[in-house]
């Protein structure tokens, strides 16, 4: 029945005013690139090929609009279906696509004087680089003054993984940790998660000074 519609429709639109053969058999075909187009969509792997492949999605489909005569709803489709959807999610993936690794700065200095863990050549961010690549992902760098404020931007979430002076290797993130765990490195060794949504311990009060104490019992009457 939906079938019945279908080619009633078209041949209203007058698309087979020459029979079955005619002229404007050609549209068939360019609309049955559609699902085929939204199925490769969904099957991408590699997040930038499937923002190519939508690309390819949007310019087919404003094309079957612009066969039907709906010139406007074509140009609303390739303008803002297509260029600025795009647009916005090649924004939202080349920022979530990476891991932030926070580090001090201290050693970054010291690394590049040297040229040990934190230099790009270095078999430790290498390994980092080449797991993180494996999933399509970015390695960034991020230092930090001392070891308090690396811990704090880790659980403020400035940051997805902190490597402290101690070599101690710390994310917040669950997938990252099943990736780092992958890396064939002396400082994953010492990976360890960080589940932020369970409560932190909370440090004790300060006692009061006895200056405070002598205060208190000198307002009392």
């Amino acid at each position: 029945m939906s079938n019945y519609l279908f080619s009633e429709i078209l041949f209203s639109q007058g698309l087979f005013s020459d029979g079955l053969l005619g002229k404007n058999f050609y549209i068939i075909p360019i609309t049955l690139l559609l699902p085929l187009t939204a199925a490769l969509v969904v099957l991408q792997a590699n997040p930038y090929q499937a923002l190519v492949v939508r690309g390819i999605l949007g310019a087919i489909a404003a094309l079957v609009y612009a066969l039907f005569g709906a010139a406007d709803v074509a140009l609303t489709e390739a303008l803002v279906g297509t260029m600025l959807s795009i647009t916005l999610y090649a924004i939202a993936v080349r920022s979530s696509m990476n891991m932030r690794l926070g580090i001090l700065d201290s050693d970054s200095k010291s690394a590049s004087e040297s040229g040990s863990e934190y230099s790009p050549e270095s078999p430790f961010t290498a390994a980092l680089r080449a797991a993180l690549k494996a999933h399509h992902m970015r390695l960034e760098l991020v230092t930090y003054d001392n070891a308090a404020a690396l811990q704090a931007a880790l659980i403020a979430k400035e940051i997805h993984t902190a490597y402290d002076s101690k070599r101690f290797l710390k994310t917040r993130i669950e997938a990252l940790y099943s990736i780092l765990k992958t890396v064939d490195s002396p400082a994953t060794a010492n990976l360890t998660y960080l589940d932020l949504s369970r409560p932190l311990a909370q440090p004790l009060p300060a006692q009061p000074s006895d200056q405070t104490d002598q205060n208190l019992q000198e307002e009392r009457p």
